[in-house]
């Protein structure tokens, strides 16, 4: 699919501005970040990179493309006839997917001629904004689960196809398990599951015909729901017949029960004991139902007796916090061949821009191997690593701290140089072995779901200087 056109029409208003105004071919950097971490969390997953290489690649304005916007009678033949033959020339630097990442620093940079980079903002962003979103979530809920396998059941809540599909990759890259989204399967290699619906059961004249029937069908598989009618008085009650009466004739012990339903704390202590008395303490119990890490957090602590859980709307659309915000801003620009800093400047705070071409350091405590802070340093800096670094709070900087026997890993990878992608995306379950890895580098205490722990992202001492002088000229290069 040709998603060129999928951009906001600012875009190609400004791009057509800049070619009239001979700007076009300018050099320009912007920085993607975020600036708040969803759910009050700790620390943000990045996922969507692949997204945005795939779109790169195969950016370009087709016959009817241009048609279109000729017909809109605001664009230049001049720039019309430029985006025959546009194509992304430029560099692209990212963290790979699956990095913890943190409010304030650059997760992709672009440099590019200002037409370009201008005019893949939207895509850039909707690719990372959403799986980013989802790869958090699904990583608070499987954290939550403390060790239980979660599968994404969301398809049919999600917004959209995309939703749907890409939600499961990141929700995967997040941590999940499977989902039960087929083509995400046949697409990313996610492994796709599921059970039954009510619908099956009712479909039967009877429930342990129905359950017979699906253990016969599908004996090495056999998950059933228990809940169409009465968890405790028939569902569990006809489930163990089932499986006494097809499963343990053909001496198959794998076998499980889905509650979609009702008090699960209660239904799950009083089904395993039932399971247990009838001897399938093998048998593993399943639940689904509008979960999230809070209800099972909870349910968990109440001693639900549960082995792994289906997750659907909570998580595909992150309905508790369900934007993630990153923005794509301007932070340098060349001129007569030397890079010239730029910030935006607003009343809020928050939202004043850390200027420059910027490259980003993790800092790793070499004895715990976990990550002490992040650093944002100007693109020509090199870290030392035999001498010592001293890392100081931004806005309170009489807060200091002096490391030692540490590493510095830098964060930004090239992706893109001169419009030709020098990166070999990993596979989905690299990414996902990668992003677990990364996450057991950070603090206890920043994990933490309620009042974590605020993760250091600070800034060189260069760059710091940079931004106040900035600031002191009003936004204006001295």
């Amino acid at each position: 699919m040709n998603n060129t056109l999928l951009c906001d029409f600012y875009e190609l208003t400004m791009a057509n501005g800049y070619f009239e105004l001979g700007k076009g071919n300018e050099i320009a950097y912007f920085d993607v970040f975020f600036r708040t971490i969803p759910d009050g969390g700790g620390f943000a997953i990045a996922a969507g990179l692949e997204q945005v290489i795939d779109y790169i690649e195969n950016l370009h304005f087709s016959d009817d493309d241009i048609a279109f916007l000729r017909e809109k009678n605001i664009f230049s033949e001049g720039f019309l006839s430029y985006l025959k033959t546009f194509r992304f020339t430029g560099d692209i630097y990212a963290v790979p997917e699956g990095t913890p990442i943190f409010p304030g620093e650059p997760i992709l940079t672009v440099r590019a001629p200002s037409m370009e980079a201008q005019f893949i903002e939207t895509f850039v962003l909707l690719a990372l904004n959403h799986q980013s979103l989802i790869a958090t979530k699904a990583n608070r809920i499987v954290r939550a689960a403390q060790g239980r396998p979660v599968a994404e059941f969301g398809s049919r809540r999600a917004q959209g196809a995309d939703g749907a599909i890409l939600g499961a990759r990141a929700a995967y890259i997040g941590g999940c398990a499977a989902t039960a989204c087929t083509i995400s399967d046949r697409k990313y290699a996610i492994p796709a599951t599921g059970t039954m619906a009510h619908s099956w059961v009712q479909m039967f004249d009877d429930e342990y015909d129905a359950f017979v029937s699906y253990c016969k069908t599908y004996p090495h598989g056999a998950t059933l729901l228990v809940d169409t009618y009465d968890v405790l008085r028939s569902g569990v009650p006809n489930a163990i017949r089932a499986f006494r009466d097809v499963l343990v004739p053909l001496g198959i012990e794998n076998c499980g029960i889905r509650i979609d339903s009702g008090d699960i704390t209660y239904l799950t202590k009083k089904a395993r004991k039932m399971l247990d008395e009838a001897g399938f303490p093998q048998c593993k119990i399943v639940i689904s139902n509008s979960l999230d890490e809070n209800i099972i957090r909870d349910i968990i602590l109440q001693g639900a007796k549960v082995d792994s859980f289906g997750v659907g709307e909570r998580l595909i659309t992150a309905k508790s916090d369900p934007v993630f915000g990153g923005v794509y801003k301007l932070v340098a620009k060349e001129e007569n061949g030397e890079i010239q800093p730029k910030i935006k400047i607003s009343e809020n705070p928050e939202k004043i821009t850390n200027p420059h071409f910027k490259k980003v350091y993790r800092i790793f405590d070499n004895e715990t191997g976990t990550a002490t802070a992040d650093l944002m340093c100007v693109y020509d800096e090199v870290i030392d690593e035999t001498q010592p670094l001293e890392l100081f709070d931004p806005v309170a900087t009489w807060k200091r701290k002096v490391c030692e026997n540490y590493t510095a890993k830098e964060l930004l990878v090239p992706i893109f140089k001169g419009g030709k992608c020098v990166y070999k995306s990993p596979d989905i379950e690299q990414i996902k072995a990668y992003a677990k890895s990364q996450i057991m580098t950070l603090w206890d205490e920043v994990k933490r779901f309620e009042n974590p722990h605020r993760y250091y992202v600070d800034l060189s001492e260069k760059l710091w200087k940079i931004k106040q002088d900035l600031l002191n000229q009003g936004g204006k290069n001295a």
